[in-house]
């Protein structure tokens, strides 16, 4: 089974922007239905394209500088 990585403002470029294959990032908040309604496809796409690209998620409210530089 996929795992989707958290990553962080100390984490970010390493596991992102410097990943050697593709990386989808899931911009979320704990707060936001609509993100806790789309977890489980996320899921199902880390599992689907594991090892091909990932999945990682950033918490939002605890990141604001990534959330808005990206």
């Amino acid at each position: 089974m996929a795992h989707i990585e958290e990553v962080d403002g100390s984490s970010f470029e390493a596991r992102v922007t410097q990943s050697p294959i593709p990386v989808l990032v899931d911009f979320t908040a704990v707060w936001c239905p609509p993100c806790r309604a789309i977890a489980p496809h996320l899921e199902a796409a880390a599992e689907r394209f594991a090892g091909r690209a990932k999945v990682v998620k950033v918490d939002a409210d605890s990141n604001p500088e990534l959330l808005t530089r990206y």
